[in-house]
């Protein structure tokens, strides 16, 4: 039931952005369709700016993100990754977390692959560790933050180090205090015969479908890219009311304090669920108003948790096991943010 109501609130959210498409671009006021207050003509101009700069930067990179990971999905073996595994545990968890450079999997399209893995043998704690860390630690990640603070280039550079610190710690307490494996038992059954019949059936028509892999990498391109599209419309849209509508002294005072900061900013990305190719353009509007270190906050926080990473994740995952790592990450995400960011890259 939660999930459906997701569904439909995503959908009721995109038809409110893309009704905000059809305004901009016709050039009628919202104050005319609608009986609600009138907007003045600088809000609506400042509205339109920043919805349109967030999402039309943000869009190449969600595409060439969605086509690296079809690509990877259905090139990479599992089996494949599974084997190359180290032996030693923390050995495994290290590579595991570097493993998001060559293996740069959407972070929607991670959980079912590690869920499969886990159940083929792969430790609980080595597959959470390659979940936090790919999606941050990315090449196409890593350009478009790089993209996004185009003056502070230094931003990428430190997401992906706190990233990876968070993501090698949290594997390493998992791999200290988990011992018994948290998949859901209903999910193992159900999802066994399906994926053992898929299995049989990719592998008896591979010689076939050779010819038809690049049209299943854009196939499947194109139905992430339009889940994903969603919530950039999205988020680039409660950006630009915030921006629009909030006060700089009022976004200050609400995030007021030490941690402050990361709270409001962890909140926003848990609701927004931005995927982590879009996230730095999110965040570098923020830039100026909260300190760096909220800001790396926002950008490690929401790829490792948020509303629809946190649904797949219980549908996976037992309810006890995803409370436990989702109160790990909220603690890890800022201090590693603070601590770093103060004793290595002194901001």
């Amino acid at each position: 039931m939660p999930s459906s109501m997701f569904r439909w609130s995503i959908h009721l959210l995109t038809i409110g952005c893309l009704f905000m498409l059809y305004l901009i671009f016709t050039g009628q006021k919202i104050g005319s369709l609608t009986p609600l207050p009138s907007i003045s003509a600088d809000q609506w101009q400042s509205l339109k700016t920043v919805f349109v700069s967030i999402f039309l930067e943000a869009l190449p990179f969600i595409l060439l993100g969605v086509l690296v990971s079809s690509a990877l999905n259905l090139f990479v073996s599992e089996d494949a990754l599974r084997r190359v595994m180290p032996k030693n545990p923390v050995l495994a968890i290290v590579v595991a977390c570097l493993f998001g450079i060559l293996l740069p999997v959407c972070e929607c399209g991670m959980i079912p692959i590690v869920r499969r893995l886990i159940r083929k043998g792969m430790p609980v704690y080595v597959g959470i560790a390659y979940i936090l860390a790919a999606p941050i630690i990315n090449p196409v990640t890593f350009f478009a933050t790089y993209t996004a603070f185009r003056g502070q280039p230094d931003m990428a550079w430190e997401r992906v180090a706190v990233g990876f610190a968070v993501a090698l710690s949290l594997g390493l307490i998992l791999y200290k205090s988990v011992k018994k494996n948290p998949l859901r038992v209903d999910a193992h059954h159900h999802h066994d015969h399906r994926d053992e019949h898929a299995h049989v059936h990719n592998h008896n028509h591979d010689h076939g479908r050779k010819g038809s892999r690049l049209l299943d990498v854009f196939t499947h391109a194109s139905d992430e890219f339009f889940e994903m599209g969603k919530f950039l419309l999205i988020g680039a849209f409660l950006t630009a009311v915030i921006q629009t509508f909030v006060s700089r002294a009022d976004l200050v005072d609400l995030g007021g304090g030490a941690l402050g900061p990361h709270l409001l900013m962890m909140g926003f990305a848990y609701l927004i669920s931005l995927c982590s190719t879009s996230d730095a353009f999110i965040a570098s509007s923020f830039n100026g108003m909260f300190p760096k270190s909220a800001l790396l906050t926002f950008l490690v926080f929401g790829p490792m948790l948020d509303f629809k990473n946190t649904l797949m994740m219980l549908a996976a995952f037992r309810t006890r096991f995803v409370l436990k790592l989702s109160l790990l990450i909220v603690v890890a995400v800022p201090v590693a943010s603070i601590v770093l960011s103060r004793t290595l890259f002194h901001s």
